[in-house]
């Protein structure tokens, strides 16, 4: 990773080198582990910042002001849920992450990761069915279903003027269609800084249509 892309990322997001640091330690982790464990595809190992951490701190820059708990569902190697927890140490001090992943060594990784920058962040190994209903100001998720399921992953977690930030791909508008069939969403579509064919749908307003 260049100095260059640390400097872009800083100018971007307005962080600091502690920031920086500890993402370039996230990144050295992803790179040793995910050989393992299939954390991000290997074919996106040598784009880290580029492909995954500027597409999870875009997420975190469209959180709702003074957002305080943070829900990343299928949280995986931590995008955006790991990415969104070290930008709060610096930006939200008072944010609360919790990351929902099912696969145990996943887990492992996520408590090492901020074990070793040194972040605080709440990670349940289950399965997104069984967790407990309990409110959250944002609920996010990245590469993990299509948004019908997501929103019923989703609203069981989401508090009364909370928001959903699912990041989606050149299929949005077909997964909205589809979504309005069960669901009445306010969405505001965001284009993503990495893909232009990208979205970030910030949701709101989730409520079952029957």
């Amino acid at each position: 990773m260049t100095t260059a892309l640390r400097d872009s990322f800083a100018a971007r997001f307005n962080v600091s080198r502690e920031t920086l640091d500890a993402l370039t330690t996230y990144e050295t982790l992803l790179q040793k582990w995910s050989p393992s464990i299939n954390l991000v595809a290997r074919s996106t190992l040598a784009t880290v910042w580029e492909r995954h951490f500027l597409d999870s701190a875009q997420v975190f820059a469209h959180a709702p002001q003074g957002a305080t708990s943070w829900l990343d569902l299928g949280s995986g190697g931590g995008l955006p849920g790991l990415v969104v927890a070290i930008m709060a140490r610096e930006l939200n001090s008072g944010l609360r992450v919790t990351m929902v992943e099912s696969d145990i060594r996943k887990c492992v990784f996520l408590q090492e990761v901020a074990r070793q920058v040194g972040v605080s962040v709440n990670v349940r190994n289950m399965r997104i069915e069984a967790l407990p209903p309990a409110p959250h100001d944002v609920v996010s998720a990245r590469a993990l279903a299509a948004l019908p399921l997501l929103l019923a992953y989703a609203a069981p977690h989401l508090a009364p003027g909370g928001k959903c930030l699912f990041l989606k791909g050149e299929r949005v508008e077909s997964e909205l269609t589809s979504a309005a069939a069960d669901w009445h969403i306010e969405v505001e579509q965001i284009e993503s800084l990495t893909d232009p064919a990208a979205r970030i749908l910030s949701i709101s307003e989730v409520h079952r249509v029957h």
